[in-house]
């Protein structure tokens, strides 16, 4: 195992030395939280690339397609369209906006009395999906070190925390790049193949594995329509997706950047399927379906290669896990602690990188924490997606498509959304599907029914949006820098 160490120890030292070359770029809060919104189609593609492909997506998908076959691809498959939508029809748009959190395009839309309830509800979703990220550490690194889970999670934790905390978006971006360019090698193009050729070829895994294995739609219709309510929608609205939306340096970069990165995700999903797969027929009886991805790898690889594909799964992890932490502090700083300190509106962007940097920092051990102490991380997951598509979803997408929703039906759509969510898993259960579905189903009711009942929104506010729409932008930066492809 001393090459696969190394090649593992070589990549964790390089993710930290690009913290550290990040932490000289961030010199100002547009910097630092949003790369000074000047990423061109490459870096943008790679990183958005990296960010919605996780632990779940490698570890998860290779589950799901050992459990499932073919049609395990469609949680993945789901996120790929969800950001081929968002890339296609609103990024354009949330670029123009030159903001940093989604709680201030609300905000914007909406006269200013949206954004500390719909904070909340983004931070809570924001810090479970990093914990759930950082969990995934302790799979991979009890394969590479046989190291306890607490361990594990320390370990891997720590070091995204570490170049996050010192460069932050600047840092986050070239590592992305980096864990972007070893997934694709890692996966796609080494463990793929070697998977398929060692089950004896597609054909071989026809005979050996039931029809099922091979039917699109063998998962479930009522799994992939809820796939397509939380995943896709989700995509549309989560901060972590939009805080990369905002590092590109124009709306063209941003679509077509964005385009590129959901056709990557479609392929990701089959490959991981296909994997999955083949993994079923080397081994069929194993304890857990998650374990397909760590057995697959440790006992079908030779040396090196293995190395390479573990630093791949560690490289998606660490992506969505970095992610993640960014979006969850910038969402603390910015929508909660600030407001609630009547600071929203402070000048004077050069001071904000020490605090922003604090805020990193201090969610990144508390993320360390939770997940240390959490167990289940199918649960968490679904109640952070729950929140986020059954509180946030409507007001969002209302804000952005029809011009009558109000102020107060953006506020009942979150309050009635969440509670209903909330509700609604205490009865049916954490990972029933009918929470999602009734809580947006009230979300909307609230939305248009109290939009239509109280005032339209002020002229001069919805002005003021479609400046920000149009690009005509006060929070345009000023200087004049060159542009980063």
């Amino acid at each position: 195992m001393a090459v696969d160490y190394t090649v593992i120890v070589v990549y964790l030292a390089g993710m930290l030395a690009m913290g550290w070359w990040g932490m000289r770029r961030a010199k100002s809060k547009s910097e630092f939280l949003v790369a000074g919104r000047r990423l061109g189609p490459a870096l943008y593609s790679g990183t958005m690339a990296a960010i919605v492909l996780g632990g779940a997506s490698t570890i998860g998908g290779v589950g799901l397609g050992y459990r499932y076959g073919l049609s395990g691809a469609w949680m993945v498959f789901t996120i790929g369209l969800g950001l081929l939508a968002l890339s296609v029809f609103f990024s354009a748009r949330v670029s123009r906006l030159k903001v940093y959190t989604v709680s201030e395009m609300l905000d914007l839309r909406y006269g200013g009395r949206a954004g500390l309830i719909s904070g909340v509800v983004m931070w809570a979703y924001t810090l479970m999906l990093a914990v759930t990220s950082t969990i995934a550490y302790a799979t991979i690194f009890d394969v590479l070190f046989d190291v306890n889970r607490t361990v594990a999670i320390i370990l891997g934790g720590a070091i995204v925390v570490a170049y996050s905390t010192l460069g932050g978006m600047w840092s986050i971006t070239l590592t992305d790049m980096v864990q972007f360019v070893v997934k694709t090698i890692g996966v796609l193009l080494l463990l793929l193949p070697i998977a398929v050729v060692k089950a004896g070829g597609f054909g071989a895994m026809r005979a050996e594995l039931p029809a099922g294995y091979f039917d699109p739609l063998g998962i479930g219709g009522q799994t992939i329509f809820t796939y397509v309510l939380i995943y896709t929608f989700g995509m549309l609205i989560g901060q972590d997706i939009w805080q990369r939306v905002f590092t590109a340096r124009s709306d063209r970069t941003a679509r077509w950047g964005g385009t590129v990165a959901g056709t990557y995700c479609l392929a990701y999903a089959l490959a991981g399927a296909v994997i999955g797969t083949a993994a079923k027929v080397l081994y069929p009886h194993l304890g857990s379906a998650d374990d397909a991805f760590a057995t697959i790898v440790k006992d079908e690889l030779p040396v090196g290669v293995r190395g390479l594909v573990l630093a791949a799964a560690l490289a998606a992890v660490m992506s969505t896990s970095s992610g993640a932490l960014i979006a969850c502090a910038t969402v603390a700083n910015n929508d909660i602690w600030s407001r609630l300190r009547g600071l929203a509106r402070r000048s004077g962007e050069h001071d904000e990188v020490r605090g922003n940097r604090v805020f990193i920092l201090v969610m990144g051990l508390a993320v360390i924490g939770t997940a240390i102490a959490l167990n289940n991380v199918v649960e968490a997951l679904t109640v952070a997606y729950n929140l986020l598509v059954g509180g946030l979803l409507v007001p969002i997408l209302g804000g952005l498509l029809w011009k009558r929703g109000t102020a107060g039906g953006a506020l009942a759509a979150v309050a009635v959304g969440g509670l209903a969510v909330i509700g609604l898993m205490a009865g049916y259960g954490i990972l029933a599907n009918e929470p999602v579905y009734y809580g947006l189903l009230a979300s909307l009711a609230a939305y248009v029914v109290v939009s239509l009942a109280t005032r339209p929104t002020d002229e001069a506010v919805l002005a003021a949006w479609r400046e920000r729409l149009a690009g005509r932008s006060p929070e345009l930066p000023s200087e004049a820098v060159p542009a980063h492809q």
